[in-house]
């Protein structure tokens, strides 16, 4: 049997991109972020998920993307880290992708420094790039979040 790796798949602008499903939680209509003014450049805000503060991590920012206002059409994915629950604001999530796991090219492959790629897989109508969620936020991005949160 060939190993198969589960992703759900969402857009930013035209590229898409994959969370590995066995991190994330749900996916969720885009509500009002509120403002966490000690929060690292890559924390959008947080938001109140049924009483538990999650913080918004900006996707965009992370690939240098165009910022662009937050939409009633825009999604955010709710997933875990090994630290925390987080939620990234996205464009739209579109579909759980299976890939066999022999055609998951690894990012060090590719372009050995992009931390919080995961790798790259070649689908029939495209290619999907999967993040890694642990490594999206750097040790220090992490640490002043956690002094954010706890001033909030």
């Amino acid at each position: 049997m060939k190993e198969s790796v589960q992703l759900v798949a969402f857009m930013l602008d035209e590229q898409r991109y994959g969370l590995r499903l066995s991190v994330v939680e749900r996916v969720v209509r885009a509500v009002e972020v509120i403002s966490l003014p000690s929060a690292p450049d890559i924390v959008m805000g947080v938001i109140n998920l049924a009483g538990l503060v999650v913080p918004v991590m900006n996707v965009r920012r992370r690939f240098r993307l165009p910022e662009k206002e937050l939409s009633l059409d825009d999604r955010l994915i709710i997933a875990k880290t090994a630290r925390r629950t987080v939620a990234l604001l996205v464009d739209s999530a579109s579909s759980l992708v299976e890939v066999s796991a022999s055609d998951v090219i690894h990012a060090s492959d590719i372009l050995p420094r992009i931390d919080y790629i995961e790798g790259v897989a070649t689908l029939e109508d495209g290619m999907i790039l999967i993040h890694d969620l642990d490594k999206f936020l750097s040790l220090e991005e992490e640490r002043a979040l956690d002094a954010a949160m706890t001033q909030h």
